[in-house]
C-alpha cells in the first residue's frame, strides 16, 4: 500500500474519532475542548471555534515532516492597499477571505481557483475615513457570507454564488460620525449579527449593533459610554470614543457574546473626564437577541493610556470552571469567571510597564495609577499605544495548556494637549496630544518575542526573540506545531513544546492576518495570509527603524505535504 493511501487512511480515522466523539457530545458542548475539537476539517469562525483558541485538532502536518511542506496554491486578490489583515474561513473545501476596500472572495480550499468575487458599491465619503481600505474579516452561516462594510453597512452575500443578498442600512452615518465604519464584520450570534464600528480615537460615542442575520433588521444597540456623569462629567461621554471595534465571540452554551471596548477618547487627556469612563477598556457579556448587558468587567477604569480592552476572549476549562483568559493593551492578562466576569488572576504580559505599579489579581484595583500627564512635558508611558502586542490574536493548544502569543516591549514619550473637536476633520484623530513618539523603554532596547504561557498564571515556557514585533494570528494545531509569520515576510513552524525553529518559508511580505489550517480530500492545509499593512507599523516605526524597509503585498500562500 502506497505511502499517500496509508496518510489519507490515518488522517480519515483521527477526522473519524473526532466525528464520533462529537455524536457523543450535546451539539453545543459545554466543555472547550470539545468546541477546539469540533469540526476539524473547517475553519468555520474567526478564531475556528467559539473558545478563541485558533487550534486546528488536524494532526496530518506534524513536527516530524512539516519540513516537507510545499506550496499547493497561491491567489493574489489584486489590491495591496493596506496589505491583508484577514482571517480567512473554510467550510466544506471552499475558501472564503475578504481583502482590501472589501473584495471579497471564494476559492477552491484544494486548488486557489476563484469561484466568485463580491465587492459592494461603497458611499464615496468611506474612502475619506482614516481607517479607509482596512477589514479584519468576514463571518459565515445560514448559507451567507456577511460583510461589515467601509461605509457602515453590514451585506450578506450568498455563499453558493456570490451574489449580495441582502444590505442593511447605513447604521451609521460617517459624515457626522467620523470613522464609524466596519473594520470588523460583526460575529454571528445564532439568529443576530454582534458588532461595533470603529473610530474610537476620533471624537464619537461608542455603539455596538444587533442586525438580523436573515434580513439586516437593526433590532439593539448598545451605548458603550455610559450615560452617567460620574463616569463621564458633563458631555465628555457624547465624544468619549469606546468603540468595539475587533471581532466578537459568541458563545452558543450560555447565549453570550463576549466583546471588548477599546479606548476612552482623547485617548491621552483625561483632565476633562475624571471618573471611570464605562464602558471603555472593558469586556462586556451581552445577550445577543436583546442587547442587555449581562455582566462587564472594566481592566483600566479612567483609561488616559489608550489601553484597549479589545483583544479576544479565550475561555479554558479549569477545574470544574470555564475561565476567560483576556489580554489588554495595557500588558496584563485578565482571567476570570466566564459566569459573572469575576476575577481569578492578573498577571502581566509585558516586561515594561509605568502606567501602574500593580494591580491586585483578587480584585483588579489598580497600585499606584499613573493620574494627569503633566502639561506641556514630555512623559515616558510604558506600553505604548499598540500595547503589548496588537490586535493579531495568540492560539491556545489544549494539548501543550500553553498560549502563544506575540509580544513587544515598547514605550512612547508623550505630551498631553486639549483638542478643539469642531476643528477635527473626518480623518483626524482625537488623541489629546501634542507630542507622541514610540521610544524604547528605559534602560532596555525596543524588543519582540513570540511567548509560549501557561494562559492562567502567565509562567513562561519558552520564548523566541523577533527583530521586529510579528503582527500576524499565531495557528497551532494537534500535530504538536506552531505557526507565526514575521514583518519581513518569514513564516515559521514551531515545535509546540519546546521553541524550536523547524520549518521556514518566505512568502515575499510581512504577515498581518491569521493563519489557519484546513483539510479538503483528506489533505491537510495551511494557508497564509501574506501582505504587510494596517497603520500599525507606521505607529512602531521610530522604535523600530526597520520598518521603513518592509516589502508591501498581498497573496494567500497556501501549503501542502509532498
Amino acid at each position: 500500500m502506497g505511502h499517500d493511501v496509508l496518510r489519507r487512511l490515518a488522517f480519515a480515522g483521527v477526522a473519524m474519532a473526532a466525528i464520533v466523539c462529537a455524536a457523543t457530545l450535546p451539539s453545543r458542548a459545554a466543555d472547550s475542548l470539545s468546541a477546539g475539537n469540533a469540526r476539524p476539517n473547517d475553519w468555520p469562525e474567526y478564531h475556528r471555534t467559539w473558545n478563541a483558541w485558533r487550534y486546528s485538532p488536524l494532526d496530518q502536518i506534524n513536527a516530524k515532516n512539516v519540513g516537507k511542506l510545499r506550496v499547493a496554491w497561491i491567489h493574489q486578490p489584486g489590491d495591496i492597499t493596506s496589505g491583508l489583515l484577514s482571517t480567512p474561513l473554510v467550510a466544506d473545501g471552499i475558501f472564503y477571505y475578504v481583502a482590501a476596500n472589501d473584495n471579497v472572495f471564494a476559492l477552491n480550499g484544494a486548488t486557489g481557483e476563484k469561484l466568485w468575487h463580491y465587492q459592494p458599491k461603497l458611499a464615496p465619503v468611506a474612502s475619506q475615513s482614516f481607517y479607509a481600505s482596512q477589514i479584519r474579516n468576514i463571518s459565515m452561516g445560514h448559507g451567507f457570507i456577511y460583510l461589515g462594510t467601509l461605509d457602515g453597512r453590514v451585506v450578506a452575500i450568498d455563499q453558493k454564488t456570490g451574489k449580495e443578498a441582502w444590505s442593511s442600512v447605513p447604521l451609521v452615518d460617517l459624515k457626522k460620525c467620523y470613522g464609524c465604519l466596519f473594520s470588523s464584520t460583526p460575529v454571528l450570534a445564532g439568529d443576530v449579527l454582534v458588532g461595533g464600528t470603529t473610530g474610537g480615537d476620533q471624537p464619537i460615542a461608542g455603539q455596538i449593533f444587533g442586525v438580523d442575520a436573515h434580513t439586516g433588521k437593526l433590532l439593539w444597540t448598545f451605548k458603550t459610554t455610559k450615560d452617567d456623569p460620574k463616569s463621564w462629567p458633563g458631555d465628555t461621554g457624547a465624544v468619549g470614543g469606546s468603540t468595539a471595534w475587533n471581532v466578537g465571540t459568541y458563545d452558543p452554551t450560555t447565549d453570550t457574546v463576549f466583546i471588548g471596548v477599546g479606548n476612552a477618547a482623547p485617548d491621552f487627556y483625561w483632565n476633562d473626564r475624571h471618573g471611570d469612563n464605562l464602558y471603555s477598556a472593558s469586556l462586556l457579556a451581552l445577550d445577543p437577541k436583546t442587547g442587555k448587558l449581562k455582566w462587564h468587567r472594566q481592566e483600566v477604569p479612567g483609561d488616559h493610556y489608550d489601553y484597549d480592552a479589545s483583544y479576544e476572549a479565550v475561555v479554558i476549562d479549569h477545574e470544574g470552571k470555564q475561565l476567560i483568559m483576556h489580554l489588554s493593551k495595557s500588558g496584563f492578562v485578565f482571567v476570570m469567571d466566564k459566569e459573572d466576569g469575576k476575577l481569578f488572576n492578573v498577571w502581566p504580559l509585558a516586561e515594561n510597564y509605568n502606567w501602574v505599579k500593580s494591580i491586585n489579581p483578587k480584585t483588579g484595583e489598580l497600585v499606584g495609577q499613573l493620574g494627569d500627564f503633566p502639561l506641556d512635558k514630555e512623559t515616558v508611558l510604558c506600553p505604548y499605544l499598540l500595547g503589548v502586542r496588537s490586535w493579531n490574536a495568540g492560539a491556545y493548544n489544549p494539548k501543550t495548556k500553553l498560549w502563544y502569543t506575540n509580544a513587544m516591549e515598547v514605550c512612547q514619550t508623550l505630551v498631553p494637549a486639549k483638542q478643539d473637536v469642531s476643528k477635527i476633520g473626518i480623518a483626524g484623530l482625537y488623541l489629546g496630544v501634542s507630542k507622541l513618539e514610540a521610544v524604547a523603554p528605559p534602560n532596555a532596547p525596543a524588543s519582540a518575542r513570540l511567548d509560549a504561557r501557561d494562559p492562567l498564571t502567565g509562567k513562561l515556557k519558552w520564548s523566541v526573540p523577533y527583530s521586529i514585533p510579528g503582527l500576524g494570528g499565531v495557528l497551532t494545531t494537534a500535530g504538536g506545531l506552531v505557526f507565526n509569520g514575521d514583518p519581513q515576510g518569514l513564516v515559521h513552524a514551531y515545535d509546540a513544546e519546546t521553541g524550536k525553529d523547524l520549518w521556514r518559508f518566505n512568502v515575499g511580505s510581512g504577515v498581518r492576518a491569521g493563519i489557519i489550517s484546513y483539510a479538503v480530500d483528506g489533505k491537510q492545509y495551511i494557508s497564509v495570509p501574506a501582505g504587510w499593512g494596517s497603520l500599525a507599523p507606521g505607529f512602531m516605526a521610530s522604535a523600530f527603524p526597520d520598518v521603513s524597509k518592509l516589502q508591501g503585498g498581498a497573496a494567500i500562500v497556501t501549503f501542502v505535504l509532498e
